[in-house]
């Protein structure tokens, strides 16, 4: 036998170890729920604004949904982050950051200049990066931050003895002020968030700002992130102080931290419930639109009781390619449903939220795709309240205007090549 022969051998078998090490079942977990039913209701499941949605969201998801808060809708870098650094700037006792990707540059040293100001002012300030995402940052930056007295830790770090975790990755945004203001989003430590969202290389962001009692369920998912990477639980009036239990507006909001699990998923349960209780509109926004066989045919059937369903997704301006390619296998059964299609133009289109009925709202991190669905810790504010769905309608008809229509006998011409490679992309939608 050949040394060539011997090595390819010797691959496959150690190939064939690591995914025995890994489980091939944690790589390819895909989201089982695939029809939601109300049985002996003739109206179907729980519509959004009965009262019994936002108690089956909570029994689905443990995600609470409480009175008294007040929601503040960023867009992009130039709406989100001078509201941040003046935040933290104001920071008295704690600032917490949980980020999943961050890179070299402004956005990054900017965030450093805060967190270290206010660290020698005796600020507690923890900050936790996810091991993956956050890798490009260069250990100088990490030196200069903890030498000032901020806590630096990284999370889920890559071992040869936890490879079965390597596709759970921590997707969290986190950013928690005192325990009294929190933000949440897509938003990440890399200058493409800077700007408008209507250029090039200036993402299309959606963040919120929110006070109130859901604050304190953003610290509990940060709290839950650093416990695991530090075996350190925070509680108590430093972090979750009891004056921010208060009141702070009128919007019942929620803030649902979704984590991996066997079967379907708090993240799935989420979409499919909010699916179904649609009435009169499901307007979608999602930077990696990859639905699966399953949330297909929920989308369709949405469309088919009549509900104006649309979709917000991202151009040949995206970052990952394959992701698009992947996403775009689902045009032809979509458009040939009902459900309106639209790619973004001017930039990359990373915003992940949705409004439905103009009522149930949410903006967060979690993709429309198995990778968020199945894998990734995510968060995301949710709120049941006309006003916020009333601004993210506006925003979702402001989007379209920037946006492209797929329309059925146009995407039917595209040549062969895109055909094939979204075939190819398809059969990688469950790892994206």
């Amino acid at each position: 036998m050949s040394l060539i022969k011997y090595i390819a051998i010797a691959a496959l078998v150690l190939f064939a170890l690591v995914l025995a090490l890994i489980g091939i079942l944690s790589v390819t977990h895909d989201t089982p729920v695939r029809s939601v039913i109300a049985e002996g209701d003739r109206d179907g499941p729980p519509a959004i604004n009965d009262s019994l949605f936002a108690r089956s969201i909570e029994l689905f998801t443990g995600t609470h949904i409480d009175p008294g808060n007040s929601v503040q809708i960023l867009l992009d870098g130039n709406g989100t982050y001078p509201q941040l650094w003046k935040d933290l700037s104001s920071a008295q006792r704690t600032i917490t950051v949980q980020m999943y990707y961050s890179q070299p540059g402004a956005v990054a040293d900017t965030l450093a200049k805060y967190l270290i100001e206010r660290a020698q002012h005796k600020v507690r300030v923890l900050l936790l990066l996810d091991a993956f995402g956050s890798q490009p940052l260069k250990p100088e930056w990490i030196k200069r931050l903890r030498a000032s007295g901020v806590e630096v830790v990284w999370l889920r770090p890559l071992r040869w003895y936890n490879l079965q975790k390597a596709a759970q990755r921590s997707h969290v945004r986190v950013v928690v002020v005192d325990g009294r203001i929190g933000y949440t989003g897509g938003f990440g430590l890399a200058d493409y968030w800077l700007g408008d969202g209507h250029h090039k290389d200036q993402w299309r962001e959606s963040n919120v700002r929110f006070e109130g009692p859901t604050v304190a369920a953003l610290q509990a998912t940060f709290a839950a992130g650093w416990a695991e990477a530090t075996g350190e639980l925070l509680t108590g009036d430093m972090f979750f102080p009891k004056s921010a239990f208060a009141s702070m507006g009128d919007v019942k909001a929620g803030l649902m931290h979704t984590i991996p699990s066997n079967g379907s998923t708090p993240a799935e349960r989420f979409l499919a419930l909010s699916i179904a209780g649609a009435r009169k509109t499901l307007y979608i926004t999602n930077s990696y639109f990859v639905p699966g066989e399953n949330f297909l045919q929920l989308l369709l059937a949405a469309a088919k009781r009549g509900v104006d369903v649309r979709v917000i997704t991202v151009s040949k301006e995206t970052d990952v390619k394959t992701t698009w390619y992947a996403g775009r296998t689902y045009y032809e059964k979509l458009l040939e449903g009902g459900v309106k299609v639209y790619e973004y133009q001017p930039t990359m289109m990373h915003a992940k939220s949705m409004v439905v009925d103009g009522l149930w709202s949410y903006i967060g991190s979690m993709n429309f795709d198995n990778r968020s669905l199945s894998f990734n810790d995510e968060s995301l504010l949710v709120a049941l309240d006309s006003t916020v769905g009333a601004q993210m309608d506006s925003i979702f008809a402001d989007d379209i205007k920037y946006s492209k229509e797929i329309k059925l006998d146009e995407f039917r011409k595209r040549p062969i090549s895109s055909k094939i490679l979204e075939w190819g992309a398809q059969k990688l939608r469950r790892v994206l």
